[in-house]
């Protein structure tokens, strides 16, 4: 996880230091060239790449901070399992809960839910702030616990 944390310090975008919106996701994907789209998907949200070509999708039928948290997941798997050539796809909630998924989660979370709201306040209160699901909180506690983050 720290490896990850060293790479997204060097983007300098405010990771993990103050909550992220949506304004700074789209500046990133700009300065990447990411296309974003919304459309109704069968699932919330997938990353994928095809003929050098960076794309995140999400589902037109999320709004607010789980349309957010989706978009950070998405993002995070361009950033850290982007292949050197060929196609990729990485689809949000499809499949178990491997290390690619943990790593895009935490991204999003920590983009989120930076780590000083995480030090002095409760999931409750979080949850009331942000509109956030109370799992998706205590999964942000738990990264906090682990590693710091």
């Amino acid at each position: 996880m720290h490896l990850l944390e060293d790479r997204i310090r060097k983007l300098r975008i405010g990771w993990n230091k103050k909550a992220l919106g949506e304004a700074d996701l789209y500046r990133i994907c700009r300065r990447f060239h990411i296309q974003v789209t919304e459309m109704p998907l069968r699932t919330d949200g997938f990353y994928y790449r095809v003929k050098g070509r960076d794309f995140i999708a999400v589902n037109s039928r999320l709004s607010g901070p789980m349309k957010l948290l989706v978009l950070f997941h998405e993002l995070g798997h361009f950033l850290f399992h982007t292949p050197e050539s060929g196609a990729t796809a990485n689809f949000h909630g499809v499949g178990g809960s491997v290390r690619k998924e943990c790593e895009a989660d935490a991204f999003a979370l920590c983009s989120l839910l930076p780590r000083r709201m995480i030090e002095t306040r409760s999931i409750d209160e979080i949850a009331d702030d942000t509109g956030l699901p109370e799992k998706a909180i205590a999964d942000r506690f738990e990264l906090w616990r682990k590693y710091g983050l």
